[in-house]
């Protein structure tokens, strides 16, 4: 058992990634064992939480991830945490399913942030709104950007019987964003110092926070683990999978799902410019943001060679969003600047400033449904013809384009493993289509 929140908000851009971090920190400070999940498909805010947090941050949705498999997600955490935070997606109702949702299928009290920057006594009918739309079980506000000592005093008293449980002044330095979000943590030097000031400036009402009781999560009725459910269909397989800041993109869960059914994993860094490892049988290429590292990508000649030749070798390469950009024949950056990238799948990659592609999606295989989402700024132009498309939910229209060329499968849809693991099986095994 442990305390658990779901740390909602209004709309987008309130500060909830920022809040759920200072917050994970200041009760990390405090001793506390604490576990954070992010709600809805996301890469980036959970890198900034576990390292907040100090431990890795898994993903709940109650369609991606699944009820079952989020249920025994939150009782694997409750049995090692003190606290549980989970970061919600977008405002608070939004989406299908919504954080409010998976709020109220695990009995989970949501813990509002309000960005209180341009408002005070009005903080109050937000809040209110938000706990009886749903309604929602509400532990208590956050107020976020608060000017002053009385300026936090004015948010408490419009909240009636709500409790203020903490504040954040306005920083003078926020986590830094770009086009697909936050700037990833390895590349924010001052990323430690700048996580222990925002606990620092967070004003948390300790004894209100104790207050707050504890949840069980039973997951008795859970189904069976990977391990059990599925044959090892990829034992003895080595499976190569890219890692660095040009592909940082992947869901802990997909590498946990690869080796619960057997796979060994073996990491490499065509940033690094180094070759596919020669033990590998297949070759997984997630997302990133191969965009801002394209020159360097263009001049990777050991990567490009050996990438080639593996699928020369029908080795089977699954390559997602920022891992088809990088197997295209070109890549135009974000300055306008085409580089040459290693030609596996014809056509032209190239940046735009609008968003091209966002929500959830499943792709139709033999084996059922394989779930995840879309979001990249990107477009291809490809005379290749798509195999298959992915399913947009829960409208159940056309979604994205998949190719699938020789052994190669490409798409700009990001795969969550866990939702079907034999399908993913057959995807890194020789001669899947």
């Amino acid at each position: 058992m442990a305390r658990a929140v779901l740390v909602a908000a209004a709309a987008s851009g309130q500060g909830k990634t920022t809040v759920t971090a200072a917050l994970a920190r200041k009760l990390r400070g405090m001793g506390q064992r604490v576990r954070v999940f992010k709600c809805g498909p996301d890469f980036i805010d959970p890198m900034i939480l576990a390292r907040a947090s100090g431990a890795p941050v898994q993903t709940l949705d109650l369609w991606m991830v699944g009820r079952e498999e989020s249920r025994r997600l939150l009782a694997e955490a409750a049995r090692e945490a003190d606290a549980i935070l989970i970061e919600g997606v977008m405002g608070l109702y939004d989406g299908t399913p919504s954080a409010a949702d998976l709020a109220n299928e695990f009995g989970l009290p949501v813990l509002a942030v309000i960005d209180a920057g341009a408002m005070a006594q009005t903080a109050g009918a937000l809040v209110m709104g938000l706990r009886d739309y749903g309604p929602v079980r509400m532990a208590g506000v956050i107020a976020n950007r608060v000017a002053s000592a009385r300026h936090a005093e004015m948010v408490a008293s419009s909240l009636r019987d709500i409790p203020l449980l903490g504040s954040l002044a306005k920083q003078p330095q926020s986590l830094p964003e770009r086009h697909l979000g936050l700037v990833l943590p390895d590349e924010q030097p001052a990323i430690e110092g700048l996580l222990d000031t925002l606990a620092d400036q967070l004003a948390l009402d300790a004894a209100a926070w104790d207050a707050l009781p504890v949840t069980f999560f039973d997951a008795t009725t859970r189904v069976a683990s990977t391990e059990a459910a599925h044959v090892s269909t990829l034992a003895g397989r080595t499976i190569a999978v890219a890692r660095d800041a040009a592909f940082a993109f992947i869901y802990p869960a997909n590498i946990d799902t690869l080796t619960a059914l057997g796979a060994r994993i073996a990491w490499f860094s065509p940033l690094a410019d180094e070759p596919v490892p020669a033990e590998a049988d297949a070759v997984y290429l997630p997302g990133g943001y191969p965009e801002l590292h394209a020159a360097q990508l263009s001049q990777a000649s050991q990567w490009q060679a050996s990438i080639r030749a593996a699928h020369e070798e029908s080795k089977p390469i699954v390559a997602e969003c920022g891992g088809m950009m990088a197997i295209a024949e070109s890549l135009t950056a974000p300055d306008g600047t085409t580089w040459q990238m290693a030609g596996l799948l014809p056509g032209r990659v190239a940046m735009q400033s609008r968003l091209a592609g966002l929500g959830p999606q499943a792709l139709p295989t033999s084996a059922g449904p394989l779930r995840g989402h879309t979001f990249h700024y990107s477009l291809l132009e490809t005379s290749e013809p798509a195999a298959a498309s992915t399913i947009k939910h829960p409208s159940g229209v056309q979604g994205e384009a998949v190719y699938q060329v020789g052994s190669l499968h490409a798409s700009y849809f990001h795969a969550y493993f866990a939702s079907n693991p034999d399908a993913v099986a057959a995807l890194f095994t020789r001669g899947a289509a």
